[in-house]
């Protein structure tokens, strides 16, 4: 499966023009490209449903270029994303494929800028994750351009929206004001002979292989449980959940009332439904697959 050939941020406007060629699909035409690769293995079918989705992978990777990446490197990592989304997806399934796919998307090029961004492993946990793509955000949202320490006010806040310690707040602000890794070869104590490097007291809390496979797979089935929710809710609240909730930068309730012509009432209500239906779904989903393996 090819896509068009993106060289660096030199050709990044030629490539930006030429993926809009690419025609849009209505519903029907997706539905049936993707059940041509789904059984029949069509080359052809899925590639015509990843280059109609360029820009959308395109337009995500916009959002995340506030890390020093290049932004073709975000897109090239966001391709690859939707290529494995295309080749998960099930038509039958009644969703469309670029509310799948946008999971896999975000995760390849999350995934990408941590391991780019620091030679140190610094998103261990999925909580640790969110507060790394969120913080520069709420900062810019608290008016917080200080070069130091965070106000305790603003620490406070944070992590109460992100429901993590002040502590990983203040050291995740403080790691990404650093930038860049110091080497590991820096003695501890200068001009002390015998006093050793940064790097003799480094210790491998790596996880173990097989965790590493464990976790791979349960954040597969995580990303099909919440596409396969996603069908309990109709085309509006897919759309204003996603608006609201699910994306890098939020819509307001004044934006979305205007596109549906209801009051920022109806929208706000609207949006609470629909994620009491979404966890209600996943709910269900997760004990009819619990309940669905075998006994040891």
């Amino acid at each position: 499966m090819s896509v068009p050939a993106l060289n660096g941020e030199q050709s990044l406007n030629r490539y930006l023009t030429e993926i809009k060629k690419y025609p849009v699909l209505t519903q029907e035409q997706e539905y049936m490209l993707a059940k041509r690769y789904e059984e029949h293995e069509d080359t052809e079918a899925a590639a015509q449903l990843v280059t109609s989705h360029l820009r959308l992978v395109a337009k995500i990777a916009m959002g995340y270029r506030g890390y020093g990446l290049p932004v073709s490197d975000l897109i090239s990592e966001g391709n690859v994303g939707l290529m494995q989304g295309v080749k998960k997806f099930e038509a039958d399934r009644g969703f469309r494929l670029a509310t799948y796919a946008m999971w896999w998307i975000k995760a390849s090029i999350q995934e990408f800028i941590l391991r780019s961004w620091s030679l140190v492993k610094m998103g261990t946990t999925a909580a640790q994750k969110k507060l790394f793509f969120n913080l520069r955000r709420m900062k810019k949202n608290l008016d917080a351009y200080e070069d130091g320490d965070l106000h305790p006010d603003d620490v406070t806040k944070i992590a109460t929206d992100l429901g993590v310690p002040e502590q990983e707040v203040i050291n995740m602000n403080r790691r990404m004001m650093r930038g860049g890794d110091g080497s590991l070869n820096v003695p501890m104590r200068n001009g002390e002979e015998g006093s050793g490097e940064w790097q003799d007291w480094l210790t491998d809390d790596r996880p173990l292989q097989d965790e590493t496979v464990a976790n791979a797979e349960e954040l597969d089935v995580r990303r099909e449980m919440m596409a396969e929710a996603m069908e309990s809710l109709n085309e509006r609240e897919q759309h204003i959940l996603t608006e609201r909730r699910l994306t890098e930068s939020p819509q307001t309730l004044e934006e979305l009332s205007k596109v549906y012509d209801v009051s920022r009432e109806r929208i706000r209500q609207i949006e609470v439904r629909a994620f009491e239906k979404l966890q209600k779904a996943m709910k269900n989903i997760a004990d009819n697959r619990f309940t669905a393996l075998p006994a040891a």
